[in-house]
């Protein structure tokens, strides 16, 4: 029997259906050679209406994409992860992971290197990694007193455990693949803090001198050195394609990812050890790593066997016989405990409450981050006005351009006239979308800055304007102390009606109108004086609102 060939989907029912339209097609001659001349018209169209539907049926299911598309799927790998609290075992090691060099395990972090000069650590993993998909996620903090650090930190898979060298604390001349997290600007181009994907097959000794730009096949300028949040990076490979994905650190949403680079094409060993190493120079800081998280990746319907599968009986026995003892000891401690101490009943260790300095920090950073996603929200909704703004142009700009070509010279209809207007007024949207988008990114800078300032320009705001209030109330006073003399001296003469008024002596004649000049010099100063009153309060409201 023939076999059936293999392949997409799209191109037999794409043949179906055209054999399908095909007999319809001859049916329908057949009919319309046996019916009278009358309804002639009615069919026709009955037979075009099909055909159109069902050519739109092929189409749609030539286009439509497999029904297996889709997110790959995840899994933990315990055994090439580690993860806080209680990551290091009583003995300083680390659970099927190996430490060298300065490397300083803790209950919930792996310090790589300290920050002293001239520093070297790694952690490697022991067994070796053996998946097609993978991603990791590495969440790490870098920081330091000074204003530049040195050297950085890398994530690694390679072909073999690079436990000391000058890249970065790993081996040169890898077999794999190596994510840089560059701090110190060699080159002094000042694109430094970096993140670099650099491949090597082996043979490539890697440029120290250019910072490795002449190797690198992606980058991204990120500065992720002294951050409020732990940095947290996503590397995954999928399908020949590797991506960086960065969380900024200035929030503490986990899934708040940036893209940062990707490289496609990009063929690396299926057998290799994942590692994270750290370096310090002449400058130094505090590389800490506190997870690294490893999963399989599995194209959807593709099917893994259990976990349970894969670990040999022997191994499981062993670890479960590991696990019940741990189990006795820690049920005999608690007991001991318990009769030791009667009165302590699952009290806290640690303090629950935090400092006010905390608090005040973690408010700050809050709120920050709440500006920052409002600004970053407002600034996708105008760009995504912007591109549709410039369609609506395009689109009319060659209607008129058709228009044009088709009318005489000279005259225009009221068409041409209307688009002309709608033409002129998008233009004007998109300028006004324009100076909004340049004031958000401008508010956008401004509130660090802002915020650090606000204490000492509030103090020397409110001494402004608490001498400002003082200045009016002054000025009031006087003018009420000017009304009391004069009411008194009214008062003073309507008591004494009998006293001889003093008469004034007869003022020289004048002309019966003001001069044109005087009032021109009245109109001039009063005007000045308006203008320069106008400008104080605004200033004055001006610096008030700089604090709401």
């Amino acid at each position: 029997m023939r076999k059936r060939p293999v392949g997409p989907t799209d191109v037999p029912s794409r043949s179906r259906t055209e054999r399908y339209v095909s007999s319809e097609r001859n049916m329908a001659v057949s009919i319309v050679a046996r019916l009278p001349a009358v309804n002639l018209q009615s069919l026709a169209l009955t037979f075009l209406t099909a055909v159109i539907v069902h050519r739109s049926v092929a189409d749609v299911s030539v286009g439509s994409p497999p029904a297996t598309e889709g997110p790959p799927h995840r899994r933990f790998e315990y055994k090439y992860s580690f993860k806080g609290p209680h990551l290091s075992q009583s003995d300083g090691s680390i659970p099927f992971w190996i430490h060298s060099g300065n490397a300083i395990p803790s209950a919930d972090q792996v310090r790589i290197t300290p920050s002293l000069r001239s520093q070297r650590g790694s952690v490697w993993t022991k067994n070796r990694v053996n998946f097609e998909n993978w991603e990791a996620e590495v969440t790490f903090r870098v920081t330091g007193r000074g204003r530049m650090g040195a050297d950085g930190l890398a994530v690694w898979f390679t072909t073999e455990q690079g436990l000391d060298g000058p890249v970065y604390g790993a081996a040169d001349k890898w077999n794999g693949v190596g994510i840089f997290f560059d701090s110190f600007d060699n080159d002094a181009k000042k694109n430094n803090p970096t993140i670099l994907v650099v491949g090597n097959n082996g043979q490539l000794v890697y440029d120290h001198q250019n910072d490795g730009t002449t190797q690198a096949l992606g980058t991204c300028l990120r500065d992720f050195r002294n951050k409020p949040y732990p940095i947290r990076a996503k590397i995954m490979y999928y399908k020949k394609t590797l991506t960086v994905l960065i969380n900024n650190g200035f929030t503490p949403d986990k899934e708040d990812y940036e893209f940062c680079t990707k490289v496609e094409n990009m063929i690396i060993p299926t057998e290799g050890f994942f590692g994270i190493s750290a370096a310090t120079g002449g400058l130094a800081d505090d590389h800490d790593v506190l997870s690294f998280l490893l999963f399989r990746l599995t194209e959807p319907g593709q099917q893994l066997p259990p976990v349970e599968s894969e670990i040999p009986k022997e191994e499981k026995d062993k670890y479960q016989e590991e696990f019940q003892n741990f189990q006795q000891e820690l049920d005999k401690k608690k007991e001991e405990f318990q009769k030791e101490h009667p009165n302590v009943q699952g009290e806290p260790i640690e303090d629950p409450y935090e400092s006010v300095s905390d608090r005040e920090i973690r408010q700050v950073f809050e709120g920050q981050n709440r500006i920052h996603l409002e600004i970053k929200q407002v600034n996708r909704q105008i760009a995504m006005l912007m591109d549709e703004q410039r369609r609506y142009v395009s689109i009319v700009a060659e209607e008129i351009a058709k228009k044009g070509g088709h009318a005489a010279s000279g005259q225009m209809d009221s068409a041409t006239q209307q688009l002309g207007s709608i033409v002129a007024t998008q233009q004007e949207v998109l300028r006004n979308l324009n100076e909004m988008r340049n004031t958000f990114y401008e508010s956008l800078k401004q509130i660090s800055v802002a915020q650090q300032q606000q204490q000492n320009q509030g103090n020397a705001v409110g001494m402004g304007t608490y001498e400002t209030i003082q200045h009016f109330n002054d000025i009031k006073e006087h003018l009420h102390m000017v009304k009391r003399d004069v009411d008194h001296l009214v008062q003073r003469s309507s008591q004494n009606p009998g006293d001889k008024v003093v008469k004034c002596p007869e003022l020289p004649p004048t002309p019966s109108c003001l001069s044109t000049v005087h009032f021109v010099i009245i109109v001039v100063i009063q005007s000045v004086l308006f203008f320069c009153y106008i400008m104080y309060k605004s200033q004055q409201e001006a610096a008030a609102k700089k604090f709401f």
